[in-house]
């Protein structure tokens, strides 16, 4: 590896957790570096089917350590039913690490959730609800709870109430909010936290004596470079950051620390929420790629708006990230679709751009430029080879390579573990990927060693 971030290159939603659930068997170490509860894994293995929403992917692996980072924040009644299930399905969740310095949702947090997104009305963001952008401006506001507090009982609990009745206080006064359930759930939540005590740990200094030891260590995140609360489309953003930049921050490791970066892009795009998706179809197609595809939220359950696949986000997403390596998830969803058609340049109001536009005002109101390639027409979830794949699938795996200038390390063509081709990878880093489109083009030889 030894240190391999993996991040969402679209709005989330790619299919990160099976990667890095088969990533996660040559790790020693696996990390979730930023976000909540608020996004969702699904993972499908022997084991059956998961939907993980705190607890990092390689909980499966008995000899991994899964740790949760300084930078995810934790509603501990999530993570205390998210433990509770695994063990109920014989999964020992007794490697799990979660580092103190993580800030915890409470339920003012929730509350405080619902009621700012109901009064932006047609302005609304599109939040799951789940509380994590306040205990973020809490956490940026220096007001907030972290795990480690826990070790001190009597301590956290005066902490949690005395922070309950302020919150509660300008909810009653600012949104005319009914409070009064709010000491009962604290209640709830301070239990919650409290039994989650054995699992608090220094991560990073775990970490830090992890890779001096060379052992290997996987990064993952959650949502997507496209809903990062820098570089996403703000406003309608998550309150973290997704981007490879922000993994050694909510690791605990420095950033020299990090090798290769790895986005997982689906073989269309997809974003759930508010806010511009510019190769939005809301027509027969669309609903065909989500009934096929099966694009309904993890965690919420809601329909995700579907669309061809984006190359301008995504080349956006690759330099942002300084991606070495692109994972392509769900290409079997396009099986049955006679042409495909790719965007690979905006217009706005007569200029043609291929770069995503920086005012926010513009990405609204771009109309996508396709370019249009044949369909396979058979079926490749059964594939595990590059070899057996159509070749109207290699084409269009091989336009992604040539437009992004990112080589293409892992393919999924099922929701199964065993539905994945592993794909030669010699050329690590950009240099390697851009001589390797330079000098072979994306031809015949890109069939052995381009993707």
């Amino acid at each position: 590896m030894p240190v391999l971030v993996v991040v969402g290159a679209q709005w989330g939603d790619e299919g990160k957790g099976k990667v890095t659930d088969l990533l996660g068997e040559q790790a020693e170490m696996v990390v979730r570096y930023q976000g909540g509860n608020n996004a969702g894994h699904t993972v499908e293995n022997e084991y059956g089917k998961f939907a993980l929403h705190l607890v990092p992917s390689g909980i499966f692996n008995p000899r991994v350590v899964a740790v949760i980072g300084n930078g995810v924040v934790i509603d501990p009644t999530a993570l205390r039913a998210e433990i509770d299930e695994l063990e109920s399905r014989g999964i020992s969740t007794a490697n799990l690490k979660v580092s103190g310095k993580a800030h915890l949702i409470m339920p003012y947090h929730i509350m405080l959730d619902h009621v700012q997104e109901a009064r932006l009305g047609k302005g609304k963001i599109g939040t799951t609800g789940r509380g994590i952008g306040p205990a973020y401006a809490d956490k940026a506001a220096r007001q907030g709870l972290r795990m480690e507090d826990v070790v001190d009982p009597a301590g956290f609990r005066e902490l949690v109430m005395s922070t309950m009745k302020a919150k509660a206080e300008v909810m009653s006064r600012t949104y005319d909010q009914d409070v009064s359930s709010l000491e009962a759930e604290c209640e709830r939540y301070i239990e919650a936290a409290e039994s989650l005590r054995a699992h608090v740990d220094d991560t990073a200094l775990m970490l830090w004596k992890a890779l001096r030891e060379d052992k290997a260590v996987l990064l993952e995140g959650a949502q997507g470079t496209m809903l990062d609360l820098d570089h996403g489309t703000y406003p309608y953003v998550t309150s973290s950051n997704p981007v490879a930049g922000y993994a050694s921050v909510g690791a605990g490791i420095g950033p020299m620390e990090l090798n290769e970066v790895w986005g997982v892009t689906k073989a269309y795009t997809t974003r759930v929420g508010e806010g511009p998706f510019p190769t939005e179809l809301t027509e027969e197609t669309g609903e065909k790629i989500r009934k096929v595809g099966n694009e309904f939220g993890t965690t919420t359950g809601r329909p995700r708006r579907c669309g061809w696949l984006d190359l301008v986000a995504l080349r956006y997403a690759v330099r942002v990230n300084g991606m070495t390596g692109l994972c392509v998830t769900k290409l079997d969803v396009l099986n049955d679709m006679e042409t495909i058609k790719v965007c690979n340049a905006y217009r706005y109001r007569g200029e043609l751009l291929e770069e995503l536009p920086p005012a926010r005002s513009v990405l609204a109101q771009v109309e996508p430029v396709y370019e249009e390639v044949p369909g396979w027409k058979s079926d490749i979830s059964g594939v595990t080879s590059i070899q057996d794949l159509p070749q109207e699938a290699i084409d269009y795996l091989n336009f992604i390579i040539a437009n992004v200038r990112v080589p293409i390390s892992l393919i999924s063509v099922g929701p199964k573990r065993e539905q994945h081709i592993k794909v030669p990878y010699p050329n690590v880093g950009r240099q390697g990927a851009r001589g390797q489109q330079e000098g072979q083009g994306h031809g015949g030889q890109t069939h052995d060693h381009g993707h």
